[in-house]
């Protein structure tokens, strides 16, 4: 029995997925600076929903982040670019997500709302870019076999970043107001800033043909999806990408509102929604691994987005309910495990898509459709859908959007197209 347990458990003390935690948590921070964090904090200012959900439009430079993507690929940075592609530009979206985060503190709501709107998308341009550099990181470090692991590693290492410094910016906020809060959660950049000195530039990176003259270098632009497409049934994969997210984008973009009104108090939001969050969350990546290794990608990618579809159903019976703190802790819990499962599968499906020659590019690319559809419903339609419908309605109805995902999904898996699709990133060499 001891000798099974430790065979189960070598795989998550390896190198490389240690390092992915850490590569998650630095994701995972920044992303909660300008999501749940800037909507707590919009709402205790008495800012209208229309205008707390409309910042959801910042999130679209992690939607659009495929559109530079490419640059992370080709330009080698001058000075530090000597120390590799991949870590040069690790250390320097590092600095620049600092000095947003830093910005989007001092930066106050009551005196200049545009100053905050500003503050936050120069914040989601830093935070977009730094994914964009930790995903390529983190794909090209892990070998094929590591890659439900890693990706399960850096789904802990995400949420530790997003709950820690989501958790952090509350309590330092309640004590000594928002600057402060943002100044200090800014040292959370750190961790993956340090993976690159401590692993190295990773195995696997391939360098791309370097362009020669402005024709060359267009092509090479548009190589990454020229490649992809060319795949059987792209354009299906393409599509399941698109919409697998609708629902959980929309109902997780908008549970502060929620929480707000409903009565919660910053430190029950932080118990509850960040505390018995996680410990559910930590519980659904070990099953997804689980799943992942007994049930194999394909199945259990289809039970999770089963899961994530249903868990927006306990949203709408807390709303229905009221302030409650065991169904808050209910709620937030079954939400959460699911994630955590999707955290393994889905992720690891994605980073399987990517060819290695262009891993930043693709990858940006399909994790920027994932949620985009998402996050535009949320930032263009969420508040007023809020307002109109009931809270209750509206969870039931980010429930029923999700599952045209998990059928599209299902016919993938019938058809084939599911391992068809799978790039160099998938397969041992």
């Amino acid at each position: 029995m001891t000798s099974r347990w430790t065979s189960g458990i070598h795989p998550y003390l390896e190198p490389a997925p240690l390092a992915a935690l850490f590569l998650g948590i630095s994701s995972g921070f920044a992303f909660a600076m300008i999501g749940a964090t800037l909507t707590t904090r919009l709402a205790q200012h008495g800012i209208t929903k229309s205008a707390v959900t409309a910042f959801a439009l910042t999130f679209l430079a992690y939607n659009l982040k495929f559109l530079w993507a490419p640059l992370v690929d080709h330009v080698r940075l001058p000075l530090i670019g000597r120390f590799g592609q991949r870590r040069s530009w690790l250390w320097l979206t590092g600095v620049l997500v600092m000095a947003a985060v830093a910005f989007l503190g001092v930066a106050d709501p009551d005196e200049a709302l545009y100053l905050v709107a500003v503050a936050a998308i120069a914040a989601g341009f830093a935070g977009a870019t730094f994914d964009i550099i930790i995903d390529a990181y983190r794909i090209e470090l892990l070998e094929p076999r590591q890659l439900g692991v890693g990706s399960g590693m850096s789904q802990y290492g995400w949420r530790i970043g997003a709950a820690a410094a989501g958790a952090l910016a509350l309590v330092l906020a309640a004590r000594f107001g928002w600057a402060v809060a943002y100044f200090t959660c800014a040292a959370f950049t750190l961790p993956a800033m340090l993976v690159g000195a401590v692993m190295g530039e990773p195995a696997r990176h391939r360098e791309p043909a370097k362009p020669h003259g402005a024709l060359e270098a267009v092509v090479a632009y548009f190589s990454p999806l020229v490649e992809f497409l060319k795949r059987q049934g792209a354009l299906v994969v393409l599509l399941f990408v698109l919409i697998h997210k609708i629902g959980d984008t929309l109902a997780n973009l908008s549970l502060r509102l929620l929480f707000q009104d409903l009565g919660f108090t910053n430190d029950e939001v932080a118990f509850y929604d960040v505390g018995v969050g996680f410990v559910a969350l930590l519980v659904g990546v070990f099953v997804g691994g689980i799943l992942y290794e007994r049930l194999g990608m394909k199945r259990a990618v289809l039970i999770s987005l089963i899961l994530m579809a249903v868990s927006n159903l306990s949203f709408a019976a807390l709303a229905a309910v009221g302030h409650t703190n065991l169904g808050m802790a209910a709620a937030i819990g079954f939400e959460n495990f699911a994630s955590g499962i999707g955290g393994v599968t889905v992720v690891a499906y994605l980073s399987a898509l990517c060819n290695l020659r262009f891993t930043a590019s693709q990858y940006a690319l399909l994790s920027a459709l994932a949620s985009i559809a998402g996050r535009v419903l949320t930032g263009t339609s969420a508040g007023w859908l809020i307002d109109a419908m009931g809270y209750v309605n509206f969870y039931l109805l980010t429930t029923l959007v999700a599952f045209p995902g998990v059928i599209l999904f299902w016919g993938m898996m019938r058809s084939g197209l599911a391992d068809l699709s799978i790039g160099s990133a998938g397969k041992e060499p």
